[in-house]
């Protein structure tokens, strides 16, 4: 929005025009006496309201909408040419039309993250964040520029940037303290939530758990994120080599999921669920479980096809049987993973592969690692 740090009487004159008010009208809406806006028409630079008729002005300029904006700072700007004066106004922040183009990139980015098109959604996402500074921002700016920095959050935990300072963890670290300033709860426990996420891709299983556990029964979150807790705790203690716990833990998320009517949520669960009964030794159950993941998801999602097919190929891979199609399942996730950089699955299915050449290997530490 347009800001003048100093009104002077061609300030004055041109809101009153931007305002599209007359004389007489312009002087009573600002309740100053009608020679006072004449003054301001005739000597414009030369003359100086005194300070309690700037107040006024300042907040007869913030009340009007962008159309009025957009007419002052053009009028202005002839205004300021015509008599060789230097820029008259300044932008402190994003214009109302901002706001909105910003709000419909955010949108565009979710699509692009559901379609790994890493690329295009960090364009989107660092043009927003260096556009201004996080200070020159009011509410709705911060707002905008908390879910700009969550989104790029987990843009890089999809490329398995997990760490350090251009990382996952940093982003979601400064998004929360966003949102914490701006004291909306539920936004600060879905990072919170995102946080744990992190913590579990980077191996700190126990405490990833812990996080999980208490975000679950979280009043902060929506059941549908609660519920997803739930399903996280499993798959921490599944990594973890507490296969069976994890497994009924599991199970009421997956139902929670069916009665939310969620059935991406739903299918996801039943591949979490298909890993957790690997690790236990139940193939077959495995087998049933990754079917239905496989069949009830969607696979639109590059990322979700990788996942599917990892956990079938890692499930194939723990039979002798059926090892050749597990290697070939596995090759197809790489080879897409490695085309959309997916960094992170690239590194899962490494170690998963390591199962071939080390079969003396304890199965509980090959899912630490990779499930």
């Amino acid at each position: 929005m347009a800001t003048v740090h100093q009104w002077t009487g061609l300030e004055a004159y041109a809101l009153g025009r931007a305002l599209r008010m007359s004389v007489r009208t312009y002087a009573e809406y600002l309740g100053v006496a009608v020679r006072t806006v004449s003054t301001w028409q005739q000597l414009g630079a030369k003359t100086v309201p005194r300070p309690d008729t700037q107040a006024i002005l300042d907040v007869a300029l913030s009340r009007a909408d962008a159309a009025v904006h957009l007419r002052f700072e053009t009028l202005l700007s002839e205004l300021a040419q015509a008599a060789n004066l230097g820029p008259r106004v300044t932008t402190s922040g994003p214009r109302l039309w901002e706001y909105e183009t910003w709000d419909d990139d955010l949108a565009r980015v979710i699509v692009a993250l559901s379609r790994q098109s890493f690329a295009f959604a960090e364009q989107l996402l660092t043009r927003w964040q260096h556009r201004w500074p996080s200070r020159d921002l009011d509410e709705r700016g911060l707002y905008l520029y908390g879910r700009t920095t969550a989104l790029l959050g987990d843009l890089r935990r999809d490329q398995g940037a997990l760490l350090g300072p251009m990382s996952a963890r940093r982003d979601y670290s400064d998004a929360r303290s966003i949102f914490a300033q701006l004291d909306i709860p539920r936004r600060v426990a879905q990072l919170d939530l995102s946080l744990a996420v992190v913590t579990e891709m980077s191996g700190s299983l126990g405490q990833a758990a812990h996080a999980y556990e208490s975000l679950a029964v979280d009043d902060r979150l929506s059941m549908r994120d609660r519920s997803r807790a739930r399903l996280w705790v499993g798959t921490a203690l599944s990594k973890d080599g507490e296969h069976d716990y994890a497994a009924r833990v599991m199970v009421v998320a997956v139902r929670d999921f069916e009665a939310q009517n969620e059935p991406d949520d739903w299918a996801v669960g039943h591949q979490k669920l298909a890993l957790a009964r690997r690790g236990a030794g139940d193939l077959n159950a495995a087998l049933r479980l990754i079917d239905i993941a496989r069949s009830a998801g969607s696979a639109d999602s590059p990322l979700q096809r990788v996942r599917l097919d990892t956990a079938h190929g890692h499930i194939l891979l723990s039979d002798p049987a059926t090892v050749d199609d597990g290697v070939r399942t596995l090759d197809g996730a790489a080879q897409l993973a490695a085309r959309v950089g997916l960094t992170h699955q690239l590194r899962a299915i490494e170690g998963i592969r390591r199962t071939c050449r080390e079969p003396d290997r304890p199965a509980d530490t090959v899912t630490r690692e990779n499930s």
